[in-house]
């Protein structure tokens, strides 16, 4: 059965028109801002429209809690929620910021975390869900290759604090809950310096 968003077509052009209350924080070209020490926007260019829609949809019911994003989110109806993701979605991906000045040993172990996991600390790799490379699968498990390392580390601290529950199966939540602060530190850095993931609107 066809998701909500799935069962609407999202307009480009008006979803660029609609997306005007967006740029402020998301930038014009989609890519979001790392601001050490702040809060960080995420890119938002390149990712899968129907994932962008859910969490537009879950700022609006308050499922997911961000006070800036729920009052944006009120503003779109269904459709301009589609549209404003169908848009953001075919925009190119932008690369990510704040991995540049993590040292080597920092980026080894987010890249191991990412890859491999840590099964002393019962921590699965990020690729088992986010896909190789981390580039995104479907709907559900967005790519976060090229994200800033700002707003991954604070979404990691959100779902670790019980903040942020509005994924499958609260799979993020478990698994931040046995990462440290280095170990979030660790691959936020890492999938920044990562190239942005083509093609991951269509996965």
């Amino acid at each position: 059965m066809a998701s909500t968003s799935m069962a609407q077509e999202g307009d480009i052009a008006r979803g660029e028109e609609a997306s005007s209350t967006c740029v402020a924080c998301h930038q014009a070209n989609g890519g979001g801002m790392n601001i050490p020490g702040g809060e960080s926007w995420p890119r938002l260019a390149g990712l899968n429209a129907d994932y962008i829609a859910k969490q537009l949809h879950d700022f609006k019911s308050g499922d997911r809690q961000n006070a800036t994003m729920m009052t944006f989110a009120n503003m779109l109806n269904d459709q301009q929620i589609v549209d404003v993701a169908a848009y953001y979605s075919q925009l190119p991906a932008t690369a990510g910021q704040g991995g540049d000045n993590a040292d080597e040993a920092l980026l080894a172990r987010g890249q191991q975390l990412a890859e491999r996991g840590d099964w002393n600390a019962y921590i699965v790799s990020c690729q088992s869900c986010h896909g190789p490379g981390g580039r995104g699968v479907g709907k559900t498990f967005p790519g976060i290759a090229g994200q800033h390392s700002g707003y991954i580390a604070a979404q990691l601290n959100a779902w670790k604090n019980e903040v942020r529950s509005n994924d499958p199966q609260n799979l993020m939540g478990a698994i931040a809950k046995r990462m440290s602060e280095e170990d979030i530190q660790a691959v936020s850095a890492w999938y920044a310096t990562q190239p942005s993931a083509e093609g991951e609107a269509t996965q």
